[in-house]
């Protein structure tokens, strides 16, 4: 099949849509919340303590935990798994599936993480203290809160979900790999609807802290608003988030059938890898991930309204990032770039799945949000069409490109077009 722009186009069985998104972030607990924080330059970072590590900033998340949990299921289950529970409920409601007439075995679960288990083991170490280290009192719920698919398999528990689940360990890529795994599990017909994304309770081990800070890469800055400065020139590391994202992907004959609002329809994407470094990005490899994304979507870089950026605010990895989105696209000059996570910091698992999310409503509004907090344009963060601390009105959207990258050199790139019926 030939599209009508002349591209090829797979069958109506195979198109893969969205039709439901569902969030929590630090600066908004719905899509329509979190757009407008975007829009407005209203930043989620905040003040933060943490034991062992002490004080420092975070993006930290408020929504009603018990919206859709027990006080009980709080307390047997985990931040990750909470967070993915409340995401994949408000993706249900937003899509309007019939969802106590659908059929559980035909439903899928595949949320992205950064690690998991971290929380769980810290907190049990530090309350086992307390009572001379005797492991007769560790938690009996300790295994099944620290195995590797919890997120996902809390939210196939709390809304009774038979078919397959299980979370995707792709660091900081994640958020991107769970959307591309629904999509391919739909193609597959291993599922009818899939509930896809990426979750995060990085915030809550000090690990994680205490790693980036001994690596000289965790953000510092008097306001914490102004902490998360992709792209500046005194940029001075990450700020740790969590948060929280689900997509209901369905094939458009299905969403045809119930005649359900679309928010974009996935043509292309890519995963590879650095194998260079356990930290260090490779720009070389990155621009390749993108360039295979676009072939497999059948488009030239021209064609990219917005780039959503990975950048992190480390001063190596923005500008090596750059250096990839010059490879691909410097001759356009028709192609935005914007970053979120100056609005929110590094939500990690989530990450792509949130950024994604934060743009797809520019098909709507034909607005490309901002990068906030840039001061001064590092020049080796120099792009065409980079879009700083003001929203930009730039007419019709068409086409988004998601970039997340993540350590021991996992790349990862998701193209979505606006879905014309």
């Amino acid at each position: 099949m030939i599209a009508s722009d002349g591209r090829p186009q797979l069958p109506e069985a195979q198109r893969i849509v969205i039709t439901g998104i569902g969030l929590t972030a630090p600066n908004g607990n719905s899509l329509p919340e979190f757009r407008e924080s975007l829009l407005e330059g209203r930043s989620g970072v905040r003040s933060y303590e943490i034991r062992y590590v002490g004080k420092t900033l975070a993006g930290v998340c408020e929504f009603d935990s018990t919206k859709y949990q027990s006080r009980k299921d709080l307390r047997r289950g985990t931040r990750a798994g909470s967070v993915g529970v409340y995401s994949a409920n408000e993706a249900v409601r937003d899509a309007g599936l019939d969802w106590p007439n659908l059929d559980p075995t035909r439903v899928g679960v595949f949320l992205g993480v950064t690690e998991h288990g971290n929380v769980e083991t810290e907190n049990e170490i530090f309350e086992l203290q307390g009572y001379g280290y005797d492991t007769s009192f560790w938690s009996h719920h300790h295994n099944p809160r620290t195995v590797a698919n919890n997120p996902a398999g809390e939210v196939a528990l709390n809304m009774g979900i038979y078919g397959p689940h299980y979370t995707i360990g792709a660091a900081c890529a994640a958020g991107n790999a769970g959307l591309i795994q629904g999509v391919q599990m739909l193609r597959l017909d291993e599922c009818d609807v899939a509930l896809a994304g990426g979750v995060s309770e990085s915030i809550h081990t000090f690990g994680i802290f205490a790693s980036f800070r001994s690596q000289g890469a965790l953000a510092e800055h008097a306001d914490p608003a102004r902490a998360s400065r992709p792209f500046d020139k005194e940029r001075n590391g990450i700020v740790v988030a969590e948060g929280g994202c689900v997509f209901v992907l369905e094939r458009l004959t299905d969403a045809r059938r119930r005649n359900a609002q679309i928010y974009g329809e996935v043509v292309g994407y890519a995963m590879n890898t650095d194998a260079t470094d356990f930290v260090l990005p490779n720009p070389q490899r990155q621009a390749e991930c993108m360039q295979l994304a676009l072939r497999r979507a059948g488009m030239v870089p021209a064609q990219v309204d917005i780039v959503s950026t990975h950048a992190t605010g480390t001063v190596s990895g923005d500008s090596q990032e750059c250096a990839a989105l010059r490879t691909v696209f410097g001759g356009s000059d028709r192609t935005w770039f914007n970053n979120t996570k100056s609005f929110i910091g590094h939500t990690m698992g989530a990450a792509g799945a949130l950024e994604l999310a934060g743009n797809l409503v520019g098909f709507r509004d034909g607005v490309c949000h901002a990068t906030i907090n840039v001061d001064e344009l590092d020049p080796e963060c120099e792009l065409r069409g980079l879009v700083l601390n003001q929203p930009r009105e730039v007419g019709a959207l068409n086409v988004i490109l998601n970039n997340s990258f993540g350590m021991l050199g996992i790349n990862s790139a998701v193209i979505v077009q606006r879905f014309v019926r």
